[in-house]
């Protein structure tokens, strides 16, 4: 008798044993995807962005009613970064984003090994050239001092816009990838000084001039249509090349709810509020 309950009792524990083995995996498989699964909203007409501040979220603000009006629900999430919207859009907690443009995306892509797509450009934030202790081209003197930023992408703009004024000339074929090293001839003779983009407005003053990104202008309170000598053009090179764009998962371009999105964001309320906000600092592309 004793064997008997012996058998029964160890049968018994194993049974329990197996059966918390098993929801030990299932949990363990749950938690590894649900990541993916919830951020994606493939089922629902919910769209979760992730944006910049400005002048992203904001203009995201004005397709979430628009989108409203169509059944879906636009949940803004806003980042003061430029790495984290483009992990979390690949981990899936994002369904797409709003905050740069196509060379940064295809950069970010090839560094990390993602696989993201820019299904529509909405914008540009223009480069401006502003004027520091000189406020005219004509009044530029021989070594002049005028501040670019340095980072890559922007110091080729910056040099195509002095370029287009007649201040300098690059060597053939610069185009996107100039670099001062390029300056072909310099007839001014300026001193040109590469600093970091955030200071390019708080050194100003210290300058005949500087060539100041959209976003930095109005966060230093510089208004683009009034304040800037110059500003690139609507069909520039740099507007092409730099219009900022909305970024999902390859293989979602064609969802309904990003179809919506992008209908939205290109829609003529956008157009009017990017227009009268923002006044020439963020230009729509639409």
């Amino acid at each position: 008798m004793k064997k008997i309950v012996t058998v029964v009792l160890l049968t018994l524990l194993t049974a329990v044993l197996l059966s918390g083995c098993g929801a030990n995996k299932k949990n363990g498989t749950d938690n590894t995807t649900q990541g993916k699964e919830e951020g994606s909203n493939k089922d629902s007409k919910k769209i979760v962005v992730g944006a910049s501040v400005t002048p992203h979220a904001e203009i995201l603000e004005v397709a979430k009613g628009l989108l409203a009006a169509k059944g879906y629900e636009l949940e803004i999430i806003e980042y003061t970064d430029y790495v984290q919207p483009n992990l979390a859009l690949d981990y899936g907690d994002l369904d797409a984003n709003f905050f740069q443009h196509k060379p940064y995306l295809d950069n970010f892509n090839e560094e990390r090994s993602l696989n993201l797509v820019s299904v529509a450009a909405i914008h540009y934030e223009p480069f401006g050239i502003y004027p520091g202790k000189t406020k005219t081209f004509e009044e530029l003197k021989d070594k002049a001092e005028i501040s670019i930023p340095n980072d890559g992408t922007n110091e080729a703009r910056a040099l195509l816009l002095l370029e287009a004024q007649g201040l300098i000339k690059l060597t053939e074929g610069a185009g996107m990838n100039a670099t001062i090293n390029d300056i072909a001839e310099n007839p001014k003779n300026l001193v040109i000084h590469e600093i970091e983009a955030a200071q390019l407005v708080p050194s100003l003053n210290d300058v005949d001039m500087a060539v100041i990104n959209g976003n930095y202008a109005i966060q230093g309170d510089l208004n683009v249509s009034k304040d800037a000598i110059v500003v690139e053009d609507q069909n520039s090179l740099a507007a092409e090349t730099y219009g900022n764009v909305i970024a999902v998962r390859k293989g979602d371009e064609k969802r309904e709810e990003i179809k919506a999105l992008v209908e939205a964001l290109k829609s003529d309320e956008v157009r009017e509020f990017i227009e009268t906000t923002y006044e020439g600092a963020v230009v729509p592309l639409f």
